[in-house]
């Protein structure tokens, strides 16, 4: 089946809760996006609305003006949006309908799972479609408990941790592995959240929807499974949330599953506040980063930004502030290209160089 998709994200794209579709028209590996469903940016060009760079893909006002426009056929709806309590607004229900109603197989990131939904699983088979729920976990048969294997995996593992949820580290990992890539590198991404997975990861877990006794042993087998299978120079992790944030536990079972052996810190330097918790400052990064150092043997060795809110000026200032106040280097990947943080990987591991096509 072609994999055509339109992405609704009604009202979001751009904004923090729209970081699904945000991901999807920055890099998709399953699913040609096609368009964007926001009535607030209706005919705007995704890329340039986003990054400043077109990259064709349009944005339209409603599921109808995209199909009757798009000239490809399409089958697939993604629900791009992220809310921070993950589930379904209820005005949103009768879209997921309508796109199930329009033969369009349905692909969802959330919490609220759709195919334990009566009404859309019998629309569904009506319509010869189906229902993804990329967040649903496995059986616990099927997941698997810590064992140890993790120790025994040489190639270097780096994790693009954070300092909050939804501040850019899952782009600033793909556009690591990408980079990496066209110098020659063999870099594998594992995933640790359903964005990740929806863009194509081959490896990796929702870890927010697994229960606590496994989630450790899910991401340890992901990274053990991609070294196992793909034989890669380097494994990057997606970090989740932050090691500092009281809501979450994720990247608690990363440090311990994942093992990394060098850290990369991402932050965005205008957000004081946690995203979804508007009531909780975001701690000083010198203690996140003191923090990193206590829970793991992994070091930072390099600190990327998110220009959110920035101009370039600001964003210029931030890299020589934080290059000297912390004397790692910085920068923001998709402003100023992953050159810099490439060789911060490099100099921590050195078997790299040989294999760097520069």
């Amino acid at each position: 089946m072609d994999s055509n998709a339109i992405v609704f994200c009604e009202g979001m794209f751009g904004e923090l809760d729209g970081k699904t579709a945000n991901g999807l028209v920055r890099y998709s590996g399953i699913y040609k996006i096609e368009g964007v469903i926001d009535s607030t940016k209706e005919g705007m060009d995704a890329g340039e609305y986003l990054d400043g760079k077109k990259n064709g893909i349009l944005i339209y006002k409603s599921i109808e003006d995209a199909i009757s426009k798009i000239k490809e056929p399409v089958n697939y709806f993604i629900y791009g949006i992220a809310p921070g309590n993950t589930r379904l607004p209820k005005e949103h229900r009768g879209i997921i309908l309508d796109a199930i109603r329009h033969h369009l197989n349905v692909v969802s990131g959330l919490m609220d799972f759709f195919t334990e939904d009566r009404a859309m699983m019998k629309e569904a088979r009506a319509y010869g479609v189906k229902i993804f729920d990329i967040r649903k976990p496995p059986t616990k048969r099927k997941m698997h408990l810590f064992t140890g294997k993790i120790f025994d995996v040489e190639t270097p593992i780096v994790s693009v941790l954070g300092t909050d949820t939804a501040v850019g580290k899952r782009t600033t990992a793909i556009y690591l592995k990408e980079a990496l890539e066209a110098k020659g590198i063999n870099a594998i991404f594992v995933t640790t959240g359903q964005t990740g997975i929806v863009q194509g990861a081959k490896y990796g877990r929702a870890l927010d929807a697994i229960p606590g006794e496994f989630i450790i042993g899910e991401i340890e087998y992901a990274v053990v499974q991609a070294y196992e299978n793909e034989h890669p120079d380097i494994i990057l992790v997606e970090g989740q949330s932050s090691l500092s944030h009281p809501a979450f536990l994720s990247s608690f079972a990363i440090l311990k599953g994942a093992c990394p052996k060098a850290i990369i810190l991402q932050h965005a330097p205008k957000r004081k506040m946690y995203c979804d918790y508007p009531f909780l400052p975001i701690p000083d990064l010198q203690k996140e980063i003191n923090l990193i150092r206590k829970l793991s043997k992994a070091g930072v060795i390099a600190i990327t930004l998110n220009h959110e809110k920035m101009t370039d000026e600001e964003l210029d200032r931030a890299v020589k502030n934080y290059e000297a106040k912390y004397q790692l280097p910085t920068a923001d990947v998709l402003k100023h290209g992953a050159d810099k943080i490439i060789k911060a990987i490099v100099d921590t591991f050195p078997s790299l160089l040989a294999k760097l096509q520069i």
